[in-house]
């Protein structure tokens, strides 16, 4: 999907992932801090080419910007598994976007997902409630 924000001046593909497109999201994820999946790179490798629900956002002329993963039974649930827009382009409705594309794939499942307390207030305001989980380490 190619497109034109209203909330940006710029063109924007979402489009689904390619094993090329690792060697990026991890750059991205290095960024963010998120060390566990840089460092467990094969792991995280398998996870992408293994998810049913796995998008990348490229700007044109930057190249990937963003990404979200997740696993989707197609009719009940979407679950999102992570999802990143990188810093510098952060505030411009790019998750928004890719949030409203991915369920738009999924139109009769419920969006759910993890979020830390950074991310709370951008997904409070999407309208996304906070629920009750339980999570446990394969270390645990």
């Amino acid at each position: 999907m190619k497109k034109k924000g209203k909330n940006f001046n710029m063109d924007i593909v979402i489009r689904s992932y390619e094993d090329k497109d690792i060697s990026k999201i991890q750059q991205l994820n290095k960024e963010e801090g998120w060390t566990n999946l840089v460092e467990n790179h094969s792991a995280t490798k398998e996870a992408w080419q293994n998810s049913n629900v796995a998008y990348v956002v490229e700007l044109e002329g930057q190249g990937v910007i963003g990404y979200v993963r997740g696993l989707t039974d197609t009719r009940v649930t979407l679950f999102i598994c992570e999802m990143l827009i990188d810093q510098k382009f952060r505030g411009l409705g790019l998750g928004k976007e890719l949030l409203h594309y991915i369920h738009s794939v999924y139109p009769d499942t419920r969006l759910e997902l993890l979020a830390n307390q950074s991310s709370r207030s951008f997904y409070e305001g999407l309208n996304f409630r906070p629920f009750y989980g339980f999570r446990k380490l394969k270390e645990e």
